[in-house]
């Protein structure tokens, strides 16, 4: 299914969307509008589930990432839930909306670090579409494939089920690059999103989902689907390497 931003809903749908509060209804106000600045083109979004937990596998490219795929997130329907830095709790109007909408603060390299983990199984048992990066900050490969991940979404998906479900985006760097801090919104540019099929990961699941060779190994199997599907949207091979190596 191909989704682009001529599409709207019909109001019998918008009264079937996840509820989200208040704090949800103040980021969709905010946020669509400043995704207009580029083209929508959705490709399978179908495939995110309308109801129930799910675990959504995104590549990072631009700061602007985030605003995008709430956007996404939300025109299924749905209310996505994010892994972000603690330290956005902090920062003035965002801080209360990241909160208020029930995201999930990250504090990296503290002994809380763990509690994000735990809230993000706790929102997927309860039904939730949690959305985490698993390159963790946006790449540092100058052609913008993704660069090597850390394995915390491996542990999500082998300790919880719920569909576990790739999805590449491609077209937020070129209009903000998070590197040269360079904003160019003009010409308006097409950005894309394109999901896959759901992940088997089945065979993973038995003993240990703890293991670190487990949880490597598992984690490169997500950047690979998300690498290919990058390359689909890209319409180029990706580089030699590895997926999920650094260059």
């Amino acid at each position: 299914m191909l989704w682009d931003d001529t599409c709207d809903f019909e109001e019998d749908e918008l009264a079937r969307r996840e509820k989200g509060g208040i704090w949800v209804g103040i980021a969709a106000a905010l946020f669509y509008p400043a995704t207009a600045i580029g083209k929508r083109v959705y490709r399978n979004a179908g495939r995110i589930p309308r109801e129930g937990g799910a675990l959504l596998l995104l590549n990072h490219v631009s700061h602007m990432d985030p605003v995008v795929d709430a956007v996404f997130v939300h025109r299924q329907k749905r209310v996505p839930r994010f892994l972000g830095k603690e330290s956005l709790t902090r920062t003035p109007l965002f801080g209360k909306i990241f909160v208020g909408a029930g995201q999930i603060p990250v504090s990296r390299g503290s002994k809380a670090a763990g509690d994000s983990l735990k809230a993000a199984h706790q929102a997927l048992r309860d039904g939730k579409i949690v959305v985490i990066y698993p390159e963790g900050t946006i790449t540092k490969d100058p052609d913008g494939w993704p660069k090597k991940p850390f394995t915390g979404a491996a542990r999500l998906a082998l300790e919880t089920d719920v569909p576990v479900i790739p999805v590449a985006r491609w077209g937020t760097n070129h209009i903000f690059n998070g590197y040269t801090k360079k904003f160019t919104p003009f010409p308006r540019k097409k950005i894309t999103h394109l999901v896959g099929e759901p992940m088997d990961l089945s065979a993973y699941k038995d003993g240990s989902t703890r293991s670190a060779s487990k949880l490597r190994e598992v984690t490169d199997l997500m950047m690979t689907d998300i690498t290919t599907l990058l390359a689909d949207i890209r319409q180029e091979e990706p580089p030699a390497k590895k997926p999920g190596e650094d260059a």
